[in-house]
């Protein structure tokens, strides 16, 4: 596959496999309250494509940017970080 581009990659937590071919991430990132200056914890969850179907709840996962695959997904997952325990 040749990569045009650079494209997100960003690192989650599976937390549905119920689907075939899909997964849901959740993704957590830290931004600072404009007003409180402390660090709140902000998610977003991700429909991402597992062609394998090789990742289950709870994993740790890479995923990267793609074309959309259909309504809801658009990132691919590259690699599975950490297995759950």
């Amino acid at each position: 596959m040749a990569e045009q581009g650079n494209k997100r990659t960003i690192k989650g937590v599976v937390t549905s496999d119920k689907m075939d071919k899909t997964i849901v991430v959740r993704a957590e990132r830290l931004v600072k309250h404009p007003i409180f200056h402390k660090y709140v914890r902000k998610h977003v969850k991700y429909k991402v494509h597992d062609e394998k179907n090789e990742c289950k709840a709870g994993d740790t996962v890479l995923i990267i940017e793609s074309r959309p695959m259909s309504r809801d997904k658009r990132w691919r997952m590259i690699e599975i970080l950490e297995k759950a325990k």
